[in-house]
């Protein structure tokens, strides 16, 4: 599995939060800001974030939030159906996997013993961003950067 290492800059975004158990409305959500990042030409050339604000381990699931953040142009106007905020920032382990369900839970599974291959100490006051490039997404990958020390 691929891994490098990058610092990762604050950037705006506008973002869509729900509410709840992590799973299937999670995909939904993304759907939900893709179309509105494709109806305003905003998705091409996109990177969008993922990120699981709580760790259900010590969230009960009715309250674990669940950011989809689009970085865009300072000047890019947000309506009604997004918020505005800025990505987070700072040096982070960046694994490039295949964009399937099986790849992802088997990264979820090994991410602990990857870092300590590679001598990193995870960061855990930070989320895990899920980063999907369009580059990326089109040719079936995408990259979780996990924060580290």
């Amino acid at each position: 599995m691929d891994c490098v290492i990058e610092q990762i800059p604050e950037q705006t975004t506008v973002y869509m939060r729900r509410i709840g158990a992590y799973g299937n409305e999670n995909y939904k959500l993304m759907a939900a800001l893709k179309e509105w990042a494709n109806q305003r030409g905003l998705l091409k050339d996109s990177v969008i974030y993922g990120i699981a604000q709580d760790n259900p381990k010590d969230t009960s699931p009715e309250q674990c939030r669940y950011d989809v953040c689009l970085i865009v142009a300072t000047a890019c106007p947000a309506d009604e159906s997004v918020q505005r905020g800025t990505s987070p920032s700072g040096k982070y382990a960046v694994f490039t996997i295949p964009h399937t369900a099986k790849a992802v839970q088997e990264f979820w599974n090994s991410m602990p013993n990857l870092l300590k291959k590679k001598w990193l100490q995870h960061d855990t006051s930070k989320p895990i961003l899920e980063r999907y490039k369009y580059s990326f997404v089109i040719n079936d990958k995408c990259e979780f950067c996990v924060p580290i020390i």
